[in-house]
């Protein structure tokens, strides 16, 4: 649901959606733009590349961003944390550290792309399922805290743009040493 080049800095309602959800999309909507403008045409050593040979890849922040959409849609459409099946296949996205580099390396920037694609085209699903007395709803968030859907969704794009930056920082990194 991309919008016009016009539209790009205006948080809106999104035909479809009740207001304030159609608003955090919008958000969503924009952060992930400017994630893909980050990574565009990137190459396969680029996405592998690691500052020093240490830390997160570029692939690896990316694959990443598309595990925590995928947890947060577990946690709040369906109210509960993920099961073994799905903490399996998400895990090493979650934690990311030296394995994910090994299992992540050597793909191509259209897997990661894909990835991101299809986690947010189930995220717009549910959201059209769902109306603004639910972005409210309170419940556990972690052993001591509460968070409502709210802030977990914010939380998404707030980890996306943060992981974003670290993008933005590697890609000068390499540059500076090319």
């Amino acid at each position: 649901m991309p919008f016009t080049d016009h539209e790009k800095f205006i948080i809106q309602s999104k035909e479809g959606y009740t207001p304030n959800i159609g608003r955090v999309l919008s958000m969503m909507e924009y952060t992930r733009m400017t994630t893909i403008e980050a990574v565009q045409a990137l190459t396969i050593s680029q996405l592998d590349y690691r500052v020093n040979g240490q830390g997160n890849s570029i692939g690896c922040l990316l694959h990443h961003m598309a595990c925590v959409e995928e947890v947060y849609q577990i946690i709040t459409f369906e109210g509960r944390d993920p099961n073994e099946e799905e903490l399996h296949k998400i895990e090493l996205g979650l934690t990311l550290g030296e394995k994910a580099h090994e299992v992540m390396h050597g793909r191509e920037l259209d897997f990661y792309l894909n990835q991101l694609q299809q986690v947010r085209e189930e995220m717009q699903r549910r959201f059209k399922e769902k109306d603004d007395a639910w972005l409210d709803e309170i419940s556990p968030f972690g052993p001591n805290h509460k968070a409502n859907n709210y802030f977990r969704w914010f939380h998404v794009f707030e980890d996306e743009l943060n992981h974003r930056g670290q993008i933005r920082l590697i890609r000068n990194h390499q540059q500076r040493s090319c």
